[in-house]
């Protein structure tokens, strides 16, 4: 199984900081030895600069991508998910769930989805209704939104900007590499700061 990471400039470091840190660590894996791998996927080898500064080198480039039915597509948050040099990652991803394929996406890439139609007969989210409908004028995918942090529509994960934990919760419960109480104790741990979770998240791993 493999969680392709897009990595473009100015990419939110903090909507895929906790994805990124669980999947890469294993910390918490039903079987840590599990053949899972998160790769880096860029438009070119390039290096490219997240919001934060901090400096990407992808793994490989999108059109070397070969998706296998557990794998995932993760889509960042990023001020550029408008520009057309983007246009190709957005129509891969929509293509991809065509085809059955995992795709989760946050913040401005819900945005770009919806661009590309790829959000018209799929429930989802965004970061507000009216934006969506303002920036994408051809976006028929109203009655299918939701207003809520984060939603799972069968093969797809949409969230809003401000969710980023509600984000991850999906996406590890998508993935199944974590024990249902387990994700359920780590989510709680974060979204409550109970300590009884975390006695609960230490239990799950026994």
């Amino acid at each position: 199984m493999n969680v392709y990471l897009v990595v473009v400039d100015t990419l939110a470091d903090w909507e895929i900081g906790y994805l990124s840190a669980e999947l890469h660590s294993r910390r918490f894996f039903a079987d840590p030895h599990m053949d899972f791998k998160l790769l880096k996927a860029g438009i070119t080898r390039d290096a490219v600069t997240s919001m934060g500064g901090v400096t990407y080198m992808p793994d490989l480039t999108l059109d070397a991508l070969e998706m296998t039915p557990d794998d995932l597509l993760l889509l960042p948050g990023s001020n550029r998910w408008d520009q057309p040099a983007l246009g190709p990652v957005l129509e891969l991803a929509r293509d991809a769930l065509d085809r059955g394929h995992q795709v989760a996406a946050i913040c401005g890439a819900t945005i770009g989805l919806a661009s590309v139609g790829a959000l018209d007969q799929r429930r989802h989210t965004s970061n507000d209704l009216g934006l969506l409908k303002q920036s994408c004028p051809d976006y028929r995918g109203e009655a299918m939104f939701r207003k809520e942090p984060a939603v799972r529509g069968d093969n797809l994960i949409t969230a809003t900007g401000l969710a980023p934990l509600e984000f991850s919760y999906e996406v590890l419960k998508m993935l199944k590499v974590w024990r249902p109480d387990t994700a359920k104790a780590w989510y709680r741990l974060h979204k409550t700061r109970q300590e009884r979770w975390y006695h609960e998240l230490v239990a799950s791993m026994s």
